[in-house]
């Protein structure tokens, strides 16, 4: 389920529309929330509405982000204190590296380098195709080895995952 602002068609910055069937004013009951990055993050970043529908969802469920959703979540204030991953390769001369941005934005944030990082309600994962380890974490996690493990293949995936552990562990 995509959740926005309000129910409703919501046009992306490179022009995708996204019809989301729940707001953050009315969402349906969830486990897990999947906070997404990408070129829209810094106005989710000060959207005193979406940092807040965050904070609330925590109280009963895990929320977790990928990519650049990491800057959406340490601005909600819910990383203070926690461990946390974000995007951390870009083009260089171009831009500033997020995991960058995050440690210098957010000094209560203990920012590491890892593919995901598990505080138990609050999860983080790195940039771009780490997310999809991240989202196999959380089905190991919510629905066991097994579903990750299955889905890591359909995905064919396998071999990414592996050389992804290879390179950053996960970390708790």
């Amino acid at each position: 389920t995509t959740i926005a602002p309000a129910a409703g068609a919501v046009t992306l910055a490179n022009g995708l529309q996204v019809v989301a069937a729940h707001g953050i004013d009315a969402p349906p009951p969830l486990d897990a929330l999947i906070v997404t990055g990408g070129p829209g993050w810094q106005v989710q970043a000060a959207h005193a509405p979406t940092l807040a529908y965050l904070r609330a969802t925590a109280r009963t469920a895990v929320v977790a982000s990928v990519c650049t959703g990491g800057m959406i979540l340490a601005a909600s204030g819910l990383l203070d204190g926690l461990k946390a991953t974000t995007k951390r390769e870009v083009v260089a001369g171009q831009e500033v590296p997020p995991i960058a941005l995050l440690r210098e934005r957010h000094p209560l944030v203990n920012v590491v380098e890892a593919r995901v990082v598990d505080n138990g309600r609050i999860v983080t994962g790195g940039g771009v195709s780490l997310c999809i380890d991240a989202t196999l974490h959380l089905l190991a996690r919510l629905l066991g080895p097994h579903v990750a493990d299955e889905t890591a293949r359909i995905l064919e995936y396998r071999h990414a995952l592996a050389a992804n552990r290879a390179a950053f562990e996960a970390q708790a």
